[in-house]
């Protein structure tokens, strides 16, 4: 099953009932046992899905708007959420554990196994082909962000960036997990002007994100349960603050791969 998600301005946004902003942004109900289900936005065209194979082995679905198979014009990035599971990319299959990632090029041939696997996959349009490399949680360096006073001290592992050994056309995305006693993500927030990115909070147990969106401004926010997403366009900040503790994947697509290329929102003009 996969749904199509038009863009949401943000004047419309300002104004918007908390029904309506969960509509346009928040995506939910991604994550059933034995299905693929996917979303495809507006917002630079990303595509995100849920695959939980259960006993069997799944691809994801295909529909005309993401080309020949679903495949032909898009390059993908895979996390497992879940237990170990395995992707067989053109015959050869991957191992991953909890955590892991797996950059797929443009062009590939996958599918999904493994009982108790939940695999998050994200996408973006690409114009080149780059081969597939597996990225091991367990060997990747986080970039350690925030601090304990400021309930923010987190763990940033960037699998595709811009800046390591993995080549993509504009795909980015990456785990952040934070420490015991944090609470905070992306805090003090930012913008990224030419490019849109996609929270998926996972880890949350019975806990709740509390997921901070809108203008500097104008801010909004979401109330994001376990296991769900959040869509931020560009002219949207992302942070949010937890009830316990979690992990999120970021993934983002546009204009550019400079991981850099962001706009911080100072606390005190946010409105």
């Amino acid at each position: 099953m996969i749904t199509d998600r038009p863009a949401v301005d943000a004047i419309r946004a300002r104004a918007a009932s908390t029904q309506d902003l969960r509509d346009g942004f928040l995506i939910d109900e991604l994550f059933v046992e034995g299905e693929a289900r996917a979303v495809h936005t507006a917002e630079d065209r990303m595509l995100v899905a849920g695959v939980v194979p259960g006993s069997g082995e799944l691809t994801l679905p295909d529909i005309e708007a993401l080309g020949e198979g679903g495949l032909a014009r898009r390059e993908f990035g895979v996390i497992n959420i879940g237990e170990a599971g395995e992707v067989v990319v053109d015959g050869r299959r991957y191992a991953l554990e909890h955590r892991d990632g797996l950059y797929i090029g443009r062009g590939s041939v996958f599918a999904f196994a493994g009982e108790g696997a939940r695999f998050y996959v994200v996408s973006a349009l690409a114009h080149a082909d780059f081969p597939t490399v597996h990225t091991p949680f367990a060997q990747s360096e986080p970039l350690m962000l925030g601090d304990t006073d400021g309930a923010g001290r987190r763990g940033l592992h960037r699998y595709v960036w811009g800046g390591g050994d993995i080549d993509s056309c504009q795909l980015q995305f990456g785990v952040t997990v934070l420490e015991p006693g944090a609470v905070w993500n992306t805090f003090p927030p930012h913008l990224h002007a030419r490019r849109t990115e996609i929270y998926l909070y996972f880890e949350l147990g019975d806990a709740a994100v509390v997921h901070l969106m809108g203008e500097p401004e104008h801010t909004r926010h979401l109330i994001v349960r376990d296991e769900q997403a959040v869509i931020a366009p560009r002219w949207s900040i992302h942070s949010g603050a937890g009830t316990g503790r979690y992990a999120f994947v970021w993934a983002m697509a546009g204009d550019n791969r400079d991981y850099g290329d962001l706009a911080p929102v100072p606390p005190a003009e946010l409105r």
